[in-house]
């Protein structure tokens, strides 16, 4: 009796997390975040990947945006 190969690239994901968070809340592009800021591009991705500044979050598939209340709070 043969037995299954396993997949060895098999991931057990899980069921997917909502986010809470409110639905009118804004996401602002790179230059707004740098406006409101006085940060520009390079401090704010190079903040972002030490922790010290809000995740980007992906609102497209080549778009990535900050929300509005993060920055702001920041």
């Amino acid at each position: 009796m043969k037995s299954k190969p396993k997949n060895q690239f098999a991931f057990n994901l899980g069921s997917p997390v909502k986010l809470l968070r409110d639905p009118n809340e804004r996401a602002l592009r790179l230059r707004q975040v740098s406006q409101l800021t006085g940060l520009g591009r390079s401090m704010i991705y190079q903040m972002q990947a030490e922790g010290r500044f809000p995740q980007r979050i992906k609102l497209g598939e080549r778009a990535v945006g900050w929300l509005e209340s993060e920055v702001r709070n920041w």
